[in-house]
């Protein structure tokens, strides 16, 4: 006689945050694990639990980093990571890995990039698939932010795909925002977009070693004088330029005076409650919309109709605008039934 499996059971909100609270590593994967599912009895029991682990969250270093493919962010992230375990702080990295929007399949390789901090017992990286969400930021890393820090983790740092528009999101989620260069100031100026370099809170010359570090104090000089040409932050803050060797680990020390120089800075002029608050807020914008586009794109007259203004678009019968304010007044007068 065959047995059926035993359904495993459903840990209860209290169980999921009684495990992230004690610091539980499988807990706070299994609660991730959920805040990421797009299954509706899991979303209600996901926000619940986000709710309840609210009140225990808010009191970490918020970092993103940013950069150019090739620049070295995961192999920064894993010294950088690695040197602020040793200070005794506890370490999540939240990397957003680029997920394939034919697919939406992602490659999730950043736990074998930062070798030692996958193995450090005071740190906890997590990658995420972006499933295609604007910018190649995972839709839920807000609510994963909430959990690691729930759990703990007193330094967070979100990683994103490169240099693009999913940096205004993630500028928007952090306390601080990193921007990682190469020593070939030529190339990177034209290569970097202004509003990226005008969101820097800091300039990272990254791979400054070798035959690299003549090319690396060159760029610096170029950079501090580009950094110049903006105006000056509202908070009074006036971003660095730094020279890095995340392969040699040197120049570590400067980026970690310079991360907490900062957040006392911030914290006596008001600056760093301001930029939560923001945070707090943005986060309820985005989240408005994305359940209206859930909604929109779910409900079942406009799946219906969707395809037909597709082919009167394709066909020229109908501009994209026409298509989208037939498509929206469908919604919204169904909606009202």
């Amino acid at each position: 006689m065959i047995l059926a499996k035993r359904r495993k059971k459903r840990l209860s909100p209290e169980e999921y945050v009684a495990g992230i609270l004690s610091g539980n590593r499988r807990i706070l994967s299994k609660a991730i694990t959920l805040v990421e599912s797009t299954l509706s009895d899991d979303y209600t029991l996901a926000q619940e639990v986000i709710r309840l682990c609210l009140p225990h969250s808010g009191k970490s270093f918020r970092l993103g980093i940013t950069g150019v493919p090739g620049v070295g962010k995961s192999t920064f992230i894993d010294a950088f990571g690695t040197q602020l375990t040793e200070m005794g702080h506890k370490v999540a990295v939240l990397a957003v890995d680029p997920s394939s929007t034919l697919s939406r399949g992602s490659i999730l390789g950043d736990k074998t990039r930062m070798n030692r901090l996958s193995h450090n017992p005071h740190a906890f990286i997590r990658p995420s698939p972006t499933r295609g969400s604007l910018g190649g930021v995972a839709q839920k890393s807000r609510e994963s932010m909430i959990l690691c820090e729930a759990a703990g983790y007193d330094f967070l740092i979100v990683e994103t795909v490169g240099v693009g528009q999913s940096e205004v999101t993630v500028h928007s989620m952090v306390d601080f925002f990193l921007l990682l260069m190469l020593p070939n100031a030529g190339d990177e100026l034209q290569g970097i977009k202004k509003g990226v370099m005008e969101m820097a809170d800091a300039l990272i010359i990254n791979k400054s070693d070798g035959a690299f570090l003549k090319k690396a104090r060159i760029s610096k000089v170029a950079y501090s004088q580009a950094l110049r040409l903006f105006p000056r932050k509202t908070s009074g803050w006036r971003p660095p330029v730094l020279l890095v060797s995340a392969l040699e680990e040197t120049g570590l020390a400067k980026v970690t005076d310079t991360l907490f120089t900062y957040q006392k800075q911030m914290l006596a002029n008001g600056n760093w409650i301001r930029r939560r608050e923001n945070q707090a807020t943005h986060w309820l914008k985005e989240s408005i919309q994305y359940r209206l586009l859930s909604a929109f794109f779910s409900h079942p007259q406009v799946e219906q109709s969707l395809s037909q203004w597709e082919e009167a678009i394709r066909k020229q019968r109908s501009s994209p605008a026409q298509a989208a304010d037939a498509l929206i007044a469908q919604w919204f007068n169904a909606s009202k039934r």
